[in-house]
Protein backbone atom coordinates (compact mmCIF):
# COMPACT_ATOMS: atom_id res chain seq x y z
CA UNK A 1 0.00 0.00 0.00
CA UNK A 2 1.13 3.55 -0.73
CA UNK A 3 0.17 6.24 1.75
CA UNK A 4 -0.87 9.81 1.00
CA UNK A 5 -1.59 12.83 3.18
CA UNK A 6 -4.08 15.44 1.95
CA UNK A 7 -4.41 18.77 3.77
CA UNK A 8 -6.96 21.43 2.98
CA UNK A 9 -8.14 24.80 4.28
CA UNK A 10 -10.89 26.98 2.86
CA UNK A 11 -14.02 28.92 3.70
CA UNK A 12 -16.48 26.59 5.42
CA UNK A 13 -19.46 25.39 3.40
CA UNK A 14 -21.57 22.24 3.06
CA UNK A 15 -20.15 19.31 1.10
CA UNK A 16 -16.40 19.73 1.62
CA UNK A 17 -15.86 16.35 3.27
CA UNK A 18 -17.97 14.61 0.64
CA UNK A 19 -16.03 16.27 -2.18
CA UNK A 20 -12.65 15.26 -0.71
CA UNK A 21 -13.83 11.72 0.04
CA UNK A 22 -15.19 11.38 -3.49
CA UNK A 23 -11.93 12.63 -5.01
CA UNK A 24 -10.00 9.96 -3.10
CA UNK A 25 -12.52 7.17 -3.72
CA UNK A 26 -12.60 7.85 -7.46
CA UNK A 27 -8.85 7.24 -7.53
CA UNK A 28 -8.92 4.02 -5.55
CA UNK A 29 -7.90 5.34 -2.14
CA UNK A 30 -9.23 4.14 1.19
CA UNK A 31 -9.25 6.60 4.08
CA UNK A 32 -7.26 5.47 7.10
CA UNK A 33 -7.74 8.59 9.18
CA UNK A 34 -9.59 11.86 8.71
CA UNK A 35 -9.69 14.90 10.95
CA UNK A 36 -11.47 18.16 10.36
CA UNK A 37 -12.27 21.39 12.19
CA UNK A 38 -14.61 24.25 11.40
CA UNK A 39 -13.66 27.53 13.10
CA UNK A 40 -16.86 29.40 13.91
CA UNK A 41 -14.91 32.60 14.61
CA UNK A 42 -13.13 32.84 11.25
CA UNK A 43 -15.57 30.80 9.15
CA UNK A 44 -12.70 28.62 7.92
CA UNK A 45 -12.59 24.85 7.55
CA UNK A 46 -9.49 22.68 8.00
CA UNK A 47 -8.96 19.04 7.07
CA UNK A 48 -6.22 16.40 7.13
CA UNK A 49 -6.77 13.00 5.53
CA UNK A 50 -4.45 9.99 5.60
CA UNK A 51 -5.34 7.72 2.68
CA UNK A 52 -3.76 4.70 0.97
CA UNK A 53 -4.08 2.55 -2.13
CA UNK A 54 -2.26 -0.21 -3.97
CA UNK A 55 0.15 0.67 -6.74
CA UNK A 56 2.40 3.58 -7.63
CA UNK A 57 1.57 7.21 -6.91
CA UNK A 58 1.98 9.85 -9.58
CA UNK A 59 1.95 12.86 -7.26
CA UNK A 60 2.32 15.37 -10.06
CA UNK A 61 -0.76 14.03 -11.80
CA UNK A 62 -2.72 13.76 -8.56
CA UNK A 63 -1.85 17.32 -7.59
CA UNK A 64 -3.16 18.58 -10.92
CA UNK A 65 -6.38 16.61 -10.45
CA UNK A 66 -6.73 17.89 -6.90
CA UNK A 67 -6.45 21.46 -8.15
CA UNK A 68 -9.10 20.92 -10.83
CA UNK A 69 -11.51 18.80 -8.79
CA UNK A 70 -11.24 20.12 -5.22
CA UNK A 71 -9.06 23.19 -4.68
CA UNK A 72 -10.42 25.16 -7.63
CA UNK A 73 -14.15 24.69 -6.94
CA UNK A 74 -13.67 25.38 -3.22
CA UNK A 75 -11.13 28.20 -3.66
CA UNK A 76 -9.10 26.18 -1.17
CA UNK A 77 -5.46 25.70 -0.29
CA UNK A 78 -5.06 21.96 -0.77
CA UNK A 79 -1.87 19.91 -0.78
CA UNK A 80 -0.78 16.30 -1.22
CA UNK A 81 2.20 14.86 0.65
CA UNK A 82 4.04 11.55 0.35
CA UNK A 83 4.84 10.46 3.96
CA UNK A 84 7.40 7.95 2.73
CA UNK A 85 9.70 10.86 1.83
CA UNK A 86 11.67 12.12 4.87
CA UNK A 87 10.99 15.70 5.85
CA UNK A 88 14.25 17.59 5.27
CA UNK A 89 15.33 19.98 8.04
CA UNK A 90 18.10 22.54 8.34
CA UNK A 91 18.80 23.19 12.02
CA UNK A 92 20.26 26.45 13.30
CA UNK A 93 21.96 26.78 16.69
CA UNK A 94 24.19 29.16 18.64
CA UNK A 95 25.92 28.24 21.92
CA UNK A 96 23.22 26.23 23.73
CA UNK A 97 22.98 22.71 22.35
CA UNK A 98 20.26 20.92 24.31
CA UNK A 99 17.60 21.28 21.61
CA UNK A 100 20.06 20.42 18.83
CA UNK A 101 21.24 17.33 20.71
CA UNK A 102 17.66 16.20 21.25
CA UNK A 103 16.81 16.58 17.56
CA UNK A 104 19.96 14.72 16.52
CA UNK A 105 19.09 11.83 18.84
CA UNK A 106 15.45 11.62 17.70
CA UNK A 107 16.40 11.65 14.02
CA UNK A 108 19.19 9.09 14.52
CA UNK A 109 16.90 6.70 16.40
CA UNK A 110 14.03 7.10 13.95
CA UNK A 111 11.65 8.55 16.52
CA UNK A 112 11.10 11.70 14.42
CA UNK A 113 9.80 11.47 10.82
CA UNK A 114 12.47 13.78 9.46
CA UNK A 115 16.10 14.03 8.44
CA UNK A 116 18.63 16.75 9.23
CA UNK A 117 20.27 17.83 5.98
CA UNK A 118 22.64 20.34 7.59
CA UNK A 119 23.32 22.37 10.71
CA UNK A 120 24.13 26.08 10.55
CA UNK A 121 25.64 28.02 13.44
CA UNK A 122 27.14 31.42 14.11
CA UNK A 123 29.67 29.59 16.35
CA UNK A 124 31.91 26.53 16.02
CA UNK A 125 30.77 25.03 19.32
CA UNK A 126 28.96 21.95 17.97
CA UNK A 127 30.92 21.05 14.85
CA UNK A 128 32.40 17.85 16.32
CA UNK A 129 29.01 16.66 17.61
CA UNK A 130 27.20 17.30 14.33
CA UNK A 131 29.90 15.83 12.13
CA UNK A 132 30.03 12.73 14.36
CA UNK A 133 26.40 12.21 13.27
CA UNK A 134 27.55 12.46 9.65
CA UNK A 135 25.76 15.75 9.03
CA UNK A 136 27.34 18.79 7.29
CA UNK A 137 28.11 21.69 9.62
CA UNK A 138 28.22 25.24 8.27
CA UNK A 139 29.73 28.06 10.32
CA UNK A 140 28.21 31.38 9.26
CA UNK A 141 29.39 34.23 11.54
CA UNK A 142 26.92 37.06 12.01
CA UNK A 143 27.70 40.69 12.81
CA UNK A 144 25.79 43.90 12.14
CA UNK A 145 27.92 44.41 9.02
CA UNK A 146 27.66 40.81 7.75
CA UNK A 147 24.02 40.05 8.56
CA UNK A 148 22.76 40.46 4.99
CA UNK A 149 25.51 38.34 3.43
CA UNK A 150 25.06 35.71 6.16
CA UNK A 151 21.36 35.44 5.37
CA UNK A 152 22.11 35.21 1.65
CA UNK A 153 24.44 32.31 2.41
CA UNK A 154 21.69 30.67 4.44
CA UNK A 155 19.24 31.04 1.55
CA UNK A 156 21.72 29.26 -0.73
CA UNK A 157 22.02 26.37 1.74
CA UNK A 158 18.24 26.06 1.99
CA UNK A 159 18.09 25.76 -1.79
CA UNK A 160 21.13 23.47 -2.09
CA UNK A 161 19.80 20.98 0.43
CA UNK A 162 16.19 21.28 -0.82
CA UNK A 163 15.15 22.02 2.76
CA UNK A 164 11.51 21.69 3.76
CA UNK A 165 11.83 23.36 7.16
CA UNK A 166 14.33 25.54 9.01
CA UNK A 167 14.43 24.83 12.76
CA UNK A 168 15.86 27.46 15.10
CA UNK A 169 17.08 25.30 17.98
CA UNK A 170 18.13 28.14 20.30
CA UNK A 171 19.62 30.16 17.47
CA UNK A 172 20.18 33.49 19.16
CA UNK A 173 20.05 35.80 16.17
CA UNK A 174 17.01 37.74 14.98
CA UNK A 175 16.16 37.01 11.35
CA UNK A 176 15.49 39.95 9.05
CA UNK A 177 11.96 40.75 7.93
CA UNK A 178 12.84 39.69 4.37
CA UNK A 179 14.15 36.29 5.49
CA UNK A 180 11.11 35.75 7.70
CA UNK A 181 8.88 36.36 4.70
CA UNK A 182 10.99 34.01 2.54
CA UNK A 183 10.60 31.25 5.16
CA UNK A 184 6.97 31.94 6.06
CA UNK A 185 5.27 28.80 7.30
CA UNK A 186 8.45 26.72 7.16
CA UNK A 187 10.64 28.10 9.94
CA UNK A 188 10.06 27.01 13.54
CA UNK A 189 11.57 28.64 16.63
CA UNK A 190 11.69 27.58 20.27
CA UNK A 191 11.22 30.32 22.84
CA UNK A 192 12.04 29.75 26.48
CA UNK A 193 8.79 30.99 28.00
CA UNK A 194 5.06 30.49 27.75
CA UNK A 195 4.36 33.12 25.13
CA UNK A 196 2.92 35.70 24.97
CA UNK A 197 4.45 36.27 28.44
CA UNK A 198 8.14 37.15 28.85
CA UNK A 199 9.09 37.82 25.26
CA UNK A 200 12.60 38.80 24.22
CA UNK A 201 15.83 38.10 26.09
CA UNK A 202 16.32 36.42 29.50
CA UNK A 203 12.72 35.26 30.01
CA UNK A 204 13.59 32.90 32.87
CA UNK A 205 15.10 35.81 34.77
CA UNK A 206 11.95 37.81 34.07
CA UNK A 207 9.85 34.89 35.30
CA UNK A 208 11.92 34.53 38.47
CA UNK A 209 11.62 38.26 39.19
CA UNK A 210 7.84 37.99 38.91
CA UNK A 211 7.66 34.90 41.14
CA UNK A 212 5.77 32.81 38.60
CA UNK A 213 4.28 29.47 39.63
CA UNK A 214 4.44 27.93 36.15
CA UNK A 215 7.30 28.04 33.62
CA UNK A 216 7.34 26.68 30.12
CA UNK A 217 8.49 26.82 26.52
CA UNK A 218 6.77 27.72 23.25
CA UNK A 219 7.46 26.44 19.74
CA UNK A 220 6.09 28.76 17.08
CA UNK A 221 6.42 29.72 13.44
CA UNK A 222 8.87 32.52 12.76
CA UNK A 223 7.46 35.86 11.65
CA UNK A 224 8.84 39.36 11.30
CA UNK A 225 7.14 40.25 14.61
CA UNK A 226 9.57 38.92 17.21
CA UNK A 227 8.10 36.08 19.33
CA UNK A 228 4.63 36.74 17.86
CA UNK A 229 4.41 33.88 15.34
CA UNK A 230 1.56 31.32 15.39
CA UNK A 231 2.05 28.91 18.29
CA UNK A 232 2.41 25.20 17.46
CA UNK A 233 3.24 23.60 20.81
CA UNK A 234 3.85 24.50 24.46
CA UNK A 235 5.05 22.57 27.50
CA UNK A 236 5.20 23.63 31.14
CA UNK A 237 5.84 22.61 34.72
CA UNK A 238 5.13 24.11 38.12
CA UNK A 239 7.65 26.34 39.91
CA UNK A 240 7.82 27.45 43.53
CA UNK A 241 9.53 29.95 45.82
CA UNK A 242 12.52 27.65 46.51
CA UNK A 243 13.70 27.84 42.89
CA UNK A 244 16.07 30.56 41.74
CA UNK A 245 16.68 31.70 38.17
CA UNK A 246 19.33 29.02 37.55
CA UNK A 247 16.87 26.31 38.63
CA UNK A 248 14.27 27.63 36.22
CA UNK A 249 16.82 27.68 33.40
CA UNK A 250 17.85 24.07 34.08
CA UNK A 251 14.26 22.82 34.22
CA UNK A 252 13.37 24.89 31.19
CA UNK A 253 15.94 23.18 28.97
CA UNK A 254 14.00 19.93 29.10
CA UNK A 255 10.74 21.74 28.37
CA UNK A 256 12.29 23.49 25.38
CA UNK A 257 13.56 20.26 23.86
CA UNK A 258 10.19 18.51 24.32
CA UNK A 259 8.10 21.37 22.96
CA UNK A 260 10.34 21.81 19.92
CA UNK A 261 10.39 18.07 19.17
CA UNK A 262 6.61 17.83 19.33
CA UNK A 263 6.18 20.89 17.14
CA UNK A 264 8.65 19.68 14.51
CA UNK A 265 7.07 16.21 14.49
CA UNK A 266 3.56 17.61 14.04
CA UNK A 267 4.79 19.93 11.28
CA UNK A 268 6.66 17.13 9.49
CA UNK A 269 3.56 14.91 9.64
CA UNK A 270 1.48 17.70 8.04
CA UNK A 271 -0.66 18.01 11.17
CA UNK A 272 -0.32 21.80 11.48
CA UNK A 273 -2.43 24.20 9.42
CA UNK A 274 -2.21 27.96 9.69
CA UNK A 275 -5.32 29.77 10.86
CA UNK A 276 -4.37 33.43 10.65
CA UNK A 277 -2.30 34.26 13.75
CA UNK A 278 -3.12 30.83 15.24
CA UNK A 279 -2.73 27.21 14.21
CA UNK A 280 -4.89 24.14 13.93
CA UNK A 281 -2.86 21.16 15.18
CA UNK A 282 -4.43 17.76 14.48
CA UNK A 283 -3.39 14.96 16.84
Amino acid sequence: MRDLILTLSCTDRPGIVALVAGFLADRGFTIRDSQQFGDVDTGLFFMRVHAAREGALDLRKLRGELLDTVAGPLNAEARLHDPSQPHRMLVMVSKQGHCLNDLLHRVRTGSMPASISAVVSNHESFRDLVEWHGIPYHHIPVSPDSKRSAEDELRKLVATYAVDTVVLARYMQILSDDLCRDLAGRAINIHHSLLPSFKGARPYNQAYARGVKVIGATAHYVTADLDEGPIIEQDFTRADHTMDASDLIAIGRDLEALALARAVTAHAEQRVLLNGSKTVVFR
